[in-house]
């Protein structure tokens, strides 16, 4: 299990530092290049499917405030999802998944979610089944614990709502709590253990609680299990047609047979309502224009185009950036890297939308500024990303979020010292 990344710090300007950025947490998922001005940017060949659905279980097509929370994409033209983990929407603009989940980029890091049945579209399919929304906002759980997850949460706000499904229902007072015995349904996009299974399929299936503690609760399968990428998925019980969300996903058995272990949601209240209860972020003034980023610099988030992250690096002015992007100017809306000319690339710099993907050119490849009437004039060299394959990365990085040993979740028994 990689440990969480902390919660990045900022300077007085409001800019993260170099060494905390987003950027160096992707760089370990997407390496960074400096490609020479000459040279096309191939599409990414097809890369290995990151997850699959839950072992044993069956396709959950109605349970759309399920989500999957993937790494922000940055390239357009067939750039892959990275399955992080799974999430369930608790309100119309906020997730709840695991803490560990967050691991690899940190709370400030590069992050969307996915709502739809299918990530991973079948070979041939146009693309994903259902429609990506930007996070806003990432935050763990204080009291969380790496090494044991315990207190495994976190919450994520989304740039929009998610209007379309109704959020899953938090236990109340008069909801009968998870007792040892009872059945409980996971949903997540993970593992199946299945090659035949088609992969990034929302699916879900029966558990039985075999312990309970104060903050988590264990469960074998009846006869389904949770896997790799089902972190942070929700887990339902209660009577039909009046399910509560009792826990989410955290770890279990390295084989996916035998035990799972969700930490109890009505056990986090206190970490989610002040969340829930946030009023909106006063509305910023109007950001820098995306044509202008290689002559402005910022001093805070909010005046980044939507979507970029305000970084200093080193002495240089900060700059409005997209993570695993150098800093550059966007230009004209494009489909594929051969519309941008030489030195640019096609970048995602919204989610979703007509003029999402907008063709970028480096900061180091303009010779001179142009004039704010003027497109950015590329000459020379610059860095961009190089077409990693982010699937397969995503797949080693899941191995790595998931199944440590869960040996001193509070009132848990230990894996090591039970016979």
């Amino acid at each position: 299990m990689a440990k969480r990344s902390t919660a990045s710090a900022r300077d007085p300007t409001g800019c993260r530092p170099p060494r905390e950025v987003a950027l160096a947490a992707l760089a370990a998922l997407l390496p960074l290049g400096c490609l020479p001005a000459w040279e096309p940017l191939e599409p990414p060949e097809p890369a290995p499917t990151v997850a699959r659905g839950l072992v044993q279980g069956t396709d959950a097509p109605g349970e759309g405030a399920t989500v999957a929370l993937v790494a922000r994409r940055t390239r357009c033209g067939g750039e892959p999802p990275v399955l992080l983990c799974s999430g369930a929407l608790i309100a119309p603009d906020v997730v709840l998944t695991a803490a560990h989940c967050l691991a690899v980029f940190g709370e400030a890091g590069p992050y969307e979610v996915f709502v739809g049945p299918t990530l991973f579209p079948e070979p041939g399919a146009a693309g994903p089944e259902g429609r990506f929304v930007r996070v806003t906002r990432a935050v763990a759980h204080p009291s969380h614990v790496p090494a044991t997850h315990a207190w495994d949460a976190a919450l994520l706000r989304l740039a929009t709502p998610v209007t379309e499904v109704p959020p899953y229902r938090l236990p109340g007072g008069l909801d009968a709590p998870v007792s040892v015995g009872s059945l409980v349904r996971a949903v997540g996009y993970g593992d199946t253990k299945d090659a035949a299974r088609p992969s990034g399929q929302r699916r879900q299936g029966l558990l039985q609680v075999t312990g309970v503690q104060a903050a988590a609760f264990q469960a074998g399968p009846a006869p389904a299990m949770t896997c790799v990428g089902d972190s942070g998925g929700p887990v339902l019980g209660g009577p039909e047609g009046g399910e509560v969300l009792w826990g989410l996903t955290v770890s279990g058995d390295v084989a996916c047979r035998s035990e799972a272990v969700q930490v109890r949601v009505d056990a986090l209240a206190d970490f989610l309502q002040p969340f829930l209860d946030e009023a909106p972020p006063p509305l910023a003034s109007a950001p820098l224009p995306v044509e202008a980023l290689c002559r402005e610099s910022c001093a805070t988030d909010a005046q980044c185009p939507a979507g970029l992250l305000c970084v200093a690096a080193g002495d240089a002015p900060a700059r409005c950036l997209l993570p695993a992007l150098q800093a550059g100017t966007y230009g004209a809306s494009c489909s594929e890297d051969a519309a941008c000319g030489a030195q640019g690339v096609c970048a995602r710099l919204e989610v979703d939308g007509d003029d999402a993907c907008r063709c970028f050119t480096p900061c180091e490849a303009i010779t001179d500024p142009p004039g704010p009437d003027e497109e950015p004039r590329a000459e020379g060299g610059g860095c961009a990303a190089s077409p990693a394959s982010p699937g397969f990365t995503g797949a080693m990085l899941l191995g790595l979020l998931w199944r440590q040993s869960w040996r001193r979740i509070p009132g848990g028994r230990s894996r090591t010292d039970s016979a």
